[in-house]
């Protein structure tokens, strides 16, 4: 059967087209995913995975219900105007202990896998409750409610430590048992800035 009898045979048979489509999408995902499935990196701790404490992980929470992943990626590429822009790459064994992952592909906002220690707390803080006060074309929304509800309001914390160590993150008895007083005294938008203030931190730099 020659190469143009057979298209034609292809596209005269919806469902023989269905099934094509299928089987070459079923090789490129495998082509993408059996490789990633013997990467070591991507389930292996190293001096890069960085383990949030607890009021971290509760500004991670926060971080995910306020929706900031919809405008903010986590997730440096290899390319050179992006690696200027935000710093180094990032590594898959960064991300072993982000549960979900944030990496994201929408940038309304800069990336933000890298934005740890850039901005003092201070700055933080002012840029949740009034953003247009520290960017002045900033379209991004203020969260003035942060500054007002307890850290503690957003979970059992220490329940949720509990059962990421079954999931195999390495928290301590004693992580677990101190998790709640961590919280005392905090308002969400320390989290939030605690948690912000982690990102990319763990990276080392002198590797490239």
């Amino acid at each position: 059967m020659s190469g143009l009898s057979l298209h034609k045979k292809f596209e005269e048979n919806s469902a023989l087209l269905i099934f094509g489509i299928l089987a070459v999408s079923a090789i490129g995902g495998l082509v993408q995913l059996v490789p990633i499935l013997n990467q070591d990196s991507l389930d292996t701790a190293s001096e890069n995975s960085q383990l949030y404490n607890a009021l971290e992980l509760t500004g991670r929470d926060i971080y995910i219900r306020e929706g900031c992943s919809t405008c903010h990626s986590q997730q440096v590429r290899p390319l050179i105007a992006e690696v200027e822009r935000y710093g180094p790459y990032s590594r898959a064994d960064e991300f072993v202990y982000d549960r979900p992952f944030l990496w994201g592909s929408k940038r309304t906002g800069p990336d933000l896998h890298r934005v740890g220690g850039k901005f003092s707390d201070a700055w933080h803080r002012l840029h949740l409750i009034d953003p247009r006060a520290v960017v002045a074309e900033s379209i991004m929304p203020a969260y003035p409610w942060l500054a007002r509800r307890p850290a503690s309001a957003t979970g059992n914390i220490a329940a949720k430590l509990t059962a990421l160590r079954r999931l195999g993150h390495p928290y301590t008895d004693e992580d677990i048992a101190g998790a709640e007083q961590a919280l005392e005294g905090q308002l969400e938008i320390d989290a939030l800035i605690a948690y912000l203030q982690s990102l990319g931190t763990a990276q080392d730099y002198s590797g490239g």
